[in-house]
This record gives structure tokens, C-alpha cells and sequence, in this order.
């Protein structure tokens, strides 16, 4: 059945699928008619915001005559690749801090400032230590999630509930398998969120990676539109960024919908 009136505006109250795929639409046409009548109105420039329709004529030209997939490679590559390695440091760091005082103690105060670094700060030493390579792009992709990575992990961890703790020990659980077998299962639905979430971060920056000595991926492609004052491709770059971080952010909540059906209700989005 629709949602009532009263049901839309209950503070935290529950709305069906359905309802929400119809707000989601009407919240998308109101968005796409609005930049098209900007667009064709004259109150924006249409060189500089082309109406949607060229937007998508321009990202057909991309992807069958510019050669565009090989760029929208290059960037996957870096991405998973970045991210990867940034989850394999700091999910054993979050969950070492999250577990014992002892590591927080000493290992929060110095991950903590790094979080206030913008990482772009960083990318005049990585080309002078790494040159303009996959190295460095690679490289400033890490800096830009792993501090925050660190510290959701953390956080998640110590959400653990502590009577699983207890009980695991009274049943004569050692040290190490508390925290492989229960610690980190029980957080496991947690952290797939936190990973979802600092995935999106990491495509915050790709364009920054990109842009610096770059002649491919989808940055690169962004910025030679730049010089030739095509608009229409450079938002379908962005466009094309927005699809793939969806598409991702979709296959791994659905991993989290069906590995934790236990924990359905307290996925975060």
C-alpha cells in the first residue's frame, strides 16, 4: 500500500520500497528539468551548461569514437587498486586501536592529525619522490581515505558488543581468537559500510590524481576537454564517475544484504 501523509513525515518512520524508488524518480526529473531549463532559458550560458541531451551525446561520442573505455580502465584500475591497499593497512590498525587502549593510546594521536591534511598537499612531494606515474596517483588516492579508514574502523570495532567478548572468554576463548572470531565477525557488517562509505571518498580524489601529468584515465580526458572549452565532456566525466562509484556502491550492499541478514536493519546509507 502508498504511504500515507502521516507515514512520509513520521520522525524515523519506515516507507516501502516502492515509495522510495518513487521519491528517488521525482526527486531526479525535478533535478534534470531544472538544469535543462536553465540551460535553454538563457539565464546560464549553454556553452557553459549544456542541456543534459548534448551531455549524453557527448558521452555516446566518448565511449564509440574517443576511445573513452580505456580511460574509464585506467581510472578502475588506480581506484581498486589504492583502495585495496589502503583497506589492508588499516583495517588490522583500526581493528588493533578499536581492541586494545594500549594501541589507541599510542597510535590515535598521530593518525588523528593526518585526517585534517587535505591530501592535494601532498602531491608536489609524491611527483618530486615518485614522478607523474601510476606511483603517485596511486600513492595520493591512499592519503586521501586510509586516515579516515583507520579511524572508522576503529570505531566500528569498539561498537562490538562487550558480553560476546565476555563470553567467548568465560568459555576459554584465548586472546588472539576473541579478536579474529568475534571481534572482527561481529564487526564485519560495520565495516563493509565504512567501507562503502570511504570508497566514495576515494572517488572524491581520483580527478585530483588525474589531473597532475596524466594522459589517461578519466581526469586526464576531463582535462584536455578543459583546453578545448567542451563543457558537454566534461561533465559526462563526471557523469561517468557518479555511475561507476553508484555501481560499486551497489555490489557491496548487496554483499552486505546477503552475507549479514541478521544485520539488514542496521545498514547504514
Amino acid at each position: 500500500m502508498p504511504a500515507s501523509k502521516s507515514d512520509l513525515f513520521k520522525i524515523r518512520g519506515a516507507i516501502s520500497g516502492r515509495t522510495q524508488f518513487v521519491l528517488a524518480l521525482v526527486a531526479w526529473l525535478v533535478f534534470l528539468a531544472g538544469w535543462h531549463t536553465l540551460s535553454v532559458s538563457g539565464v546560464a550560458n549553454p556553452k557553459l551548461l549544456p542541456e543534459p541531451f548534448k551531455v549524453v551525446g557527448a558521452l555516446w561520442s566518448l565511449f564509440s569514437e574517443r576511445d573513452f573505455a580505456t580511460d574509464v580502465g585506467h581510472s578502475l584500475v588506480r581506484i581498486s587498486v589504492s583502495f585495496l591497499l589502503a583497506l589492508l593497512i588499516a583495517l588490522p590498525l583500526g581493528m588493533l586501536m578499536g581492541t586494545f587502549p594500549f594501541a589507541e593510546g599510542m597510535l590515535n594521536p598521530l593518525v588523528s592529525p593526518f585526517r585534517y591534511l587535505p591530501a592535494a598537499s601532498f602531491v608536489p612531494l609524491l611527483l618530486m619522490w615518485l614522478g607523474p606515474g601510476d606511483q603517485q596517483k596511486i600513492t595520493l588516492l591512499i592519503l586521501g581515505v586510509i586516515w579516515f579508514l583507520i579511524t572508522a574502523f576503529m570505531d566500528d570495532t569498539k561498537q562490538v558488543r562487550q558480553d560476546l567478548i565476555e563470553t567467548a572468554q568465560t568459555l576459554g576463548a584465548k586472546r588472539m581468537n576473541v579478536v579474529s572470531h568475534v571481534v572482527f565477525r561481529a564487526a564485519l557488517p560495520s565495516h563493509l559500510d565504512t567501507t562503502r562509505q570511504l570508497l566514495a571518498v576515494s572517488w572524491t580524489y581520483l580527478v585530483i590524481a588525474e589531473i597532475v601529468a596524466a594522459t589517461t584515465g578519466i581526469g586526464a580526458m576531463m582535462m584536455r576537454a578543459k583546453r578545448f572549452v567542451r563543457v558537454d565532456e566534461i561533465l559526462a566525466g563526471i557523469v561517468t564517475i557518479a555511475i561507476l562509484g553508484l555501481l560499486l556502491d551497489l555490489i557491496l550492499r548487496w554483499i552486505r544484504w546477503g552475507c549479514f541478514p541478521w544485520a539488514r536493519s542496521t545498514t547504514r546509507f
